[in-house]
């Protein structure tokens, strides 16, 4: 994922024209200005999703699986990308485990703003693609629904 310039966590992405490019031709041309190192095709989609309101857009999602050599030329081509320090602040792994606290870990990444649909598709991915299990995710996102402990005990004591 990407921290964006508003602080904001989401994937890298833009505008297709479909007069002039397919989704597939307009995200690569995307991710070669951001990334530069990586090609997603046809097969790499994995869902859609319509936001209504006065702007609506439809937003494509695409997934794939990356050596970890592939990983850190990505993160390495990304910090000398046209958009870095200006759209794009920088890169960002998602934890894929969660700590003995319950809260460490994937959990409090889920708890971070996001735009748009990203944190719909970072969930559905991970789901999806059985990146983490089933329950573990339920888990990870119920412990973002809860309020933490400690700012209650702080705010209580403070009043």
């Amino acid at each position: 994922m990407q921290m964006r310039f508003d602080g904001l966590l989401g994937f890298p992405g833009g505008f297709v024209d479909r007069r002039y490019w397919s989704l597939e031709d307009g995200l690569n041309r995307v991710l070669g200005l951001g990334l530069g190192c990586v090609r997603l095709t046809e097969a790499d989609y994995l869902c859609s999703h319509l936001t209504e309101g006065p702007h609506r857009v439809v937003a494509h999602f695409y997934a794939r699986q990356l050596t970890l050599e592939e990983l850190h030329t990505i993160e390495i081509s990304a910090v000398h990308s046209r958009d870095h320090g200006m759209e794009v602040m920088g890169m960002v792994r998602v934890p894929l485990y969660t700590q003995k606290d319950r809260m460490g870990g994937l959990p409090n990444f889920l708890a971070n703003s996001f735009v748009g649909t990203a944190k719909f598709q970072l969930l559905f991915a991970l789901k999806i693609l059985n990146m983490v299990p089933e329950e573990k995710l339920a888990e990870a996102v119920a412990a973002t629904q809860r309020p933490k402990k400690a700012a209650i005990d702080h705010a209580g004591g403070a009043a």
